[in-house]
C-alpha cells in the first residue's frame, strides 16, 4: 500500500524574529502578551482606585483581589475565552474577574478606553528606552570621532575621490545627524498625548453617567489615571481611537532616528570593501562557508536591513494616517498589532547591533596611507586652483588646465602607462598654471595632514553629545548584550 507523508505539526506559537532574535530583553518585555496583560490589568486596578477615591461604591478587598490576581497570566486561558466571546477585550475582562472573584473592573468605559492607553503606555515605555538607547551611540560615536580626528583619509562623493577629510569628521558627520533625530525624538516624547478615558465616541459619557453628571470629578478621574500612565499630554477632542497620525508621528522619528547609523554602516561597508577600516571581526567568526578568507561585515549589513524594515512600517503608518471614519474604527487594529511592537523591535535590535559595530570597529592607518598618497594629488587639485586663482589666472582657465592634466593622469594609471602618480609634475610644466615644482609639491604635502576645519567640527559634535552624556550617565555607559 502507498504510504501517506505524515507532514509535522506547526509549532502553537510561531515565533516572532524581531522580537526573539534581535531585541533586547527589556523590549520583549513591553510587548509580550503576558506583560501586555499585566499593563492592563494594572490599568483597570488605577481606574477602580480613582473611582473609589471620588465616592463609587468599590469594595476596597475587592482591589486587593484584584491586586493579588493581577500578575497570574495565563495566555491559553484567556485565547479560548476569546474564542466563544470573540472579543479580546471581553475575555480578558473575564479571566480577570473570574481570578479576582469580583465584577468590578471596566466600569464606564469602553474597550478603547483599555486598549488605546495601554498601547499608548507601551509606546511610551518603548519611547523612553530607545531615547536612552540613542544616547549611548551617539556617546560611543563622539568616543569613535575623537580617536580618530587627526587621522586624514580620503573623503568621497559620488563614490570617487574628492577632498581630505577626517576619519573623525566622516563619523561626526553620521553622529550629527542622528544627534538631529535624537532631538527631534525628544520633541516626541515631551508632547506625546495620551486617549485618557473618553468612552465610546470621546464624551466620556458613560462617566458623566458614573458620577452623576459631576463633570468636575470625571475631569478629576482622567487627570488620576493619566498621572498613573505618566505621559505629559492628553487629548481632549479626540473620538474613540486617538488620531493615527501620531503612531506615523513615533515611527517616523524611529526611522529619522536610524538613517545616520544607516549611513554609517553603508560607508562603513565600502570602506572594509578598500580594506581602510572594519567592523571587526571576532574570535570564531567565520565570513564565508565556502570562502575561508572573507570577513564580511555583516553587522553593518543588518543594521542596513533594519531601516529598511522600519522603512516599511513607516508606510503602513503613513496608510494609516489620515484614514479615521467618523470617530474611529478597526481596520488599523491588525496593522498596528504588527507595526507598533515590529517597529521598535526593529529600532532596538539595530542599536543593539550598531552599539557592537562601534565598539569593536577598526582603522588601518597603513592602508589609509596608501590610498592618500594614490590620490592626494587629485585631491589638493581645488586648492591649487584656488592658488592659481590668487596669483591672477582666472578660474575657467585654471580649471581647464588642471582638468585636462588630471583626466590625463588618470587615463594613464589605468592604463598602466604609469605606475605613480605625477600630475604634480604635469602641472608644474604648464604655463598656465603660475607655481614652480616646489610650491606644487608644498601644497600637496599640507594636505597630508591638512582636512580643513574638521578637526574643529569634530570638537563641535564632541561638545554637544557630551553634554547628553552629562545629563543622562547611565544611559552613555549602556552596553549591548551578545548578538548573533
Amino acid at each position: 500500500m502507498p504510504r501517506t507523508r505524515r507532514w509535522p505539526l506547526l509549532p502553537a506559537v510561531i515565533p516572532n524574529v524581531l522580537a526573539e532574535r534581535y531585541a533586547s530583553p527589556a523590549l520583549q518585555a513591553i510587548w509580550s502578551a503576558e506583560g501586555r496583560i499585566v499593563l492592563e490589568r494594572e490599568f483597570w486596578i488605577a481606574v477602580m482606585k480613582a473611582q473609589r477615591d471620588l465616592g463609587l461604591d468599590i469594595p476596597a478587598e475587592a482591589i486587593t483581589a484584584y491586586e493579588i490576581a493581577k500578575d497570574s497570566v495565563d495566555p491559553g486561558s484567556i485565547m479560548a475565552r476569546e474564542r466563544v466571546t470573540r472579543h479580546d477585550v471581553k475575555a480578558r475582562i473575564e479571566e480577570f474577574n473570574d481570578l479576582a472573584g469580583h465584577e468590578h473592573i471596566h466600569k464606564g468605559m469602553t474597550s478603547r478606553d483599555l486598549t488605546e492607553n495601554v498601547e499608548q503606555l507601551q509606546v511610551w515605555r518603548s519611547l523612553l528606552a530607545i531615547r536612552d538607547k540613542s544616547v549611548a551611540v551617539l556617546a560611543r560615536l563622539k568616543k569613535r570621532a575623537e580617536q580618530w580626528n587627526d587621522l586624514v583619509i580620503t573623503a568621497r562623493t559620488h563614490n570617487v575621490a574628492a577632498q581630505p577629510t577626517t576619519l573623525g569628521k566622516r563619523i561626526a558627520m553620521f553622529g550629527e545627524e542622528m544627534l538631529s533625530a535624537h532631538h527631534a525624538l525628544e520633541d516626541v516624547i515631551a508632547r506625546y498625548p495620551v486617549r485618557g478615558l473618553k468612552g465610546a465616541v470621546g464624551t466620556q459619557m458613560d462617566q458623566l453617567s458614573l458620577f452623576n453628571g459631576d463633570a468636575a470629578q470625571v475631569a478629576e478621574l482622567e487627570q488620576k489615571v493619566v498621572t498613573h500612565l505618566g505621559m505629559p499630554a492628553v487629548w481632549t477632542n479626540v473620538g474613540q481611537v486617538y488620531p493615527r497620525s501620531l503612531d506615523f508621528r513615533v515611527v517616523a522619528a524611529l526611522t529619522d532616528l536610524a538613517s545616520g547609523p544607516s549611513s554609517f554602516c553603508r560607508t562603513l561597508r565600502l570602506m572594509a570593501g578598500h580594506e581602510t577600516a572594519s567592523e571587526g571581526f571576532a574570535p570564531g567568526q567565520t565570513g564565508s562557508s565556502a570562502m575561508p578568507h572573507k570577513m564580511n561585515s555583516r553587522s553593518c549589513e543588518r543594521v542596513n536591513g533594519f531601516h529598511v524594515i522600519l522603512k516599511g512600517y513607516l508606510a503602513m503608518a503613513s496608510g494609516l494616517a489620515g484614514d479615521q471614519w467618523n470617530e474611529g474604527d478597526v481596520s488599523c487594529s491588525v496593522v498596528r498589532r504588527v507595526m507598533l511592537p515590529d517597529a521598535f523591535f526593529a529600532i532596538d535590535g539595530l542599536f543593539e547591533t550598531y552599539l557592537t559595530v562601534l565598539d569593536q570597529m577598526d582603522a588601518y592607518p597603513a592602508v589609509i596611507a596608501k590610498e592618500n598618497a594614490h590620490y592626494l594629488p587629485f585631491l589638493m587639485t581645488t586648492t591649487i586652483m584656488m592658488e592659481a586663482v590668487k596669483s591672477g589666472v582666472g578660474r575657467e582657465t585654471a580649471h581647464k588646465a588642471i582638468k585636462e592634466h588630471a583626466v590625463g593622469t588618470v587615463n594613464d594609471l589605468r592604463a598602466g602607462k604609469t605606475t605613480v602618480n605625477d600630475l604634480v609634475d604635469r602641472l608644474a610644466n604648464d604655463e598656465r598654471i603660475p607655481m614652480d615644482r616646489s610650491q606644487l609639491a608644498a601644497i600637496v604635502a599640507a594636505g597630508e595632514s591638512n582636512a580643513g576645519a574638521a578637526q574643529a567640527q569634530v570638537a563641535t559634535f564632541a561638545k554637544a553629545v557630551a553634554a547628553l552624556e552629562a545629563a543622562n550617565p547611565a544611559a552613555a555607559a549602556y552596553s549591548p548584550g551578545s548578538i548573533l
